[in-house]
């Protein structure tokens, strides 16, 4: 009798665990997805802040801080939402495992060492060795390539993730990168 009241008291004042959101697994789209786009975001962060400190293009300088901002802010949200599921907030292993079906080069539940669109060490070196239209130029290329390497991703997530909001997350991503 009592633990059919707590449940029934659990349900009317809206325990932790009753509110009906499900918790993805940790080889579910939702987690990889969010793990690995943080990475994939994090160095677009890393590029676009170097180019906004030190481009002397007053527009290339605004798309970098735009850039800087909006990543930033969805890193936020990713994180957030990684800690409440209690998942690891960044992937162990490879990158991807978490995609299935022929949208992707590797085999379904197989990782990859380097997510497409990932710049090499060497590339971040050279732009943090450009200067002016030389750097501009190469900040634009790492990032066009570094943009379009993440849209599998995010439209395999777009399409399979469990929970509606990283769906749309991951839609709102692919709208705005494209």
């Amino acid at each position: 009798g009592l633990l059919l009241f707590g449940a029934a008291a659990g349900l009317l004042i809206g325990l932790p665990g009753t509110s009906g959101t499900q918790t993805p697994s940790a080889e579910s789209v939702d987690v990889g997805f969010l793990q690995d786009m943080t990475v994939h975001h994090q160095q677009a962060v890393e590029m676009a802040a170097w180019e906004r400190d030190h481009t002397a293009d007053p527009y290339l300088g605004e798309l970098a801080a735009d850039l800087e901002t909006t990543q930033n802010s969805q890193i936020g949200r990713m994180q957030g939402w990684l800690e409440l599921w209690g998942a690891a907030t960044l992937p162990t292993g490879g990158h991807m495992a978490w995609m299935s079906g022929a949208s992707h080069d590797h085999a379904a539940g197989t990782s990859v060492a380097v997510m497409p669109g990932m710049a090499s060490a060497e590339d971040l070196a050279a732009l943090r060795a450009a200067t002016g239209n030389d750097m501009d130029v190469l900040f634009l290329q790492l990032m066009l390539r570094h943009h379009e390497g993440g849209r599998v991703m995010m439209e395999h997530a777009a399409t399979h993730a469990a929970i509606p909001q990283v769906r749309n997350l991951a839609a709102q991503m692919l709208s705005s990168q494209a």
